[in-house]
């Protein structure tokens, strides 16, 4: 019988419940399966025949069932995988002049593809180097002592090694010492943290070997950034002092404003109690220099009315006697009489005479 396919293993995921999964290859004995149940954490462990499951489908071609016992069924949070892991022993005995079957030698031929199947999954999954790369040597030496807390690496010139992950620490950089490779060191003069590129003895001076080393901590710039970013906290806290006293200057202005803003409202209000008194004082004054004048004007009359009764003094025509020959135009004298006006337009003197009797009416004052 041929084999006809590359599958070695099965793969599935359990759901509390199913007892048989199927594998699709041929295996030749009961024990040619390996059973691996992987839990959700990645934890592994390997079944064992009849204890845990049993095998049908031996020797068949497509392959058969592995039945898990009552009770073991496999969870949903893990993966069931069924792999064939063929005995690496050659067990065919030919005997001379003995009978050679076609099926016993089919069958050897058979194992031997079966391993060397199975050894070929177990190189694809391991890390390997390309088919054009090279590689001296895929040895390290160092036991499980020194190679705890450990990286697998490459030095320079491309071999496995072990080291630690950022080099050994060397404490401070020193002249005159053997370096190797991501050796660690502190340079004094910086404080900056360096780590060894190449391996070498150090000269008098760091400085000289200063391309043999890449820098893994810049001690130096971040001194710098300090200092400015204090110098900058400084100057801020300083700018905050003075803002806080112009605050209080401007609340100090702003109170004195808010008082001179309250006197002017108040000076304001007495200006217009002022302005009203002094409206209503020019208002009486002229209701009293109104009356004075209505006063003088009756006295006038009254004085002018007395001469009058008195039988002389002067008469005056109007009020303002400015009209000139205002009296002339109003009297008419007869025959042998005749008038006379002085100083017309202007307390005027009107006379009328005769040769018997002189009559004088003099106007205004």
């Amino acid at each position: 019988m041929t084999i006809s396919t590359t599958t070695i293993k099965n793969s599935y995921s359990g759901n509390n419940s199913n007892l048989n999964f199927t594998y699709t290859f041929k295996i030749t004995d009961a024990d040619d399966i390996e059973v691996i149940i992987r839990d959700a954490a990645g934890n592994e462990s390997v079944k064992t025949l009849t204890t845990n499951y049993a095998v049908t489908g031996v020797g068949n071609a497509g392959g058969g069932q592995v039945q898990f016992v009552s009770g073991q069924a496999p969870l949903s949070s893990e993966t069931i995988v069924i792999r064939r892991s063929t005995p690496q022993t050659q067990g065919m005995d030919l005997i001379e002049n003995d009978p050679l079957p076609a099926e016993t030698l089919e069958n050897a031929h058979d194992k031997i593809i079966s391993i060397a199947q199975e050894l070929q999954e177990q190189v694809d999954r391991s890390i390997k180097l390309s088919r054009t790369n090279t590689i001296n040597s895929t040895e390290f030496r160092v036991d499980a002592t020194a190679r705890a807390n450990k990286i697998l690496t490459f030095d320079s010139n491309g071999e496995l090694t072990v080291e630690q992950e950022l080099g050994s620490n060397r404490g401070n950089w020193s002249s005159g010492v053997a370096y190797a490779e991501r050796d660690i060191v502190k340079d004094t003069s910086t404080n900056n943290v360096y780590y060894c590129l190449v391996a070498h003895t150090s000269q008098s001076t760091f400085s000289a070997d200063i391309a043999k080393w890449s820098l893994l901590v810049d001690a130096a710039a971040a001194t710098a950034a300090i200092s400015t970013a204090q110098a900058a906290a400084a100057t801020a806290a300083a700018d905050a002092a003075t803002s806080t006293t112009n605050a209080n200057t401007a609340s100090t202005q702003a109170g004195i404003a808010t008082a001179a803003a309250s006197a002017a409202a108040s000076s304001e209000a007495n200006s217009l109690s002022h302005s009203q008194n002094s409206q209503s004082s020019a208002t009486a004054a002229a209701n009293s220099a109104s009356a004075a004048s209505t006063s003088e004007t009756n006295a006038a009359a009254s004085a002018a009315s007395a001469a009058a009764s008195a039988g002389g003094g002067a008469v005056k025509a109007s009020t303002n006697d400015t009209t000139p020959g205002f009296l002339n135009d109003k009297f008419d004298v007869g025959l042998g009489l005749k008038k006379e006006i002085t100083n017309a337009g202007a307390n005027e003197k009107f006379v009328i005479s005769s040769n018997a009797l002189v009559l004088a009416i003099a106007l205004g004052g």
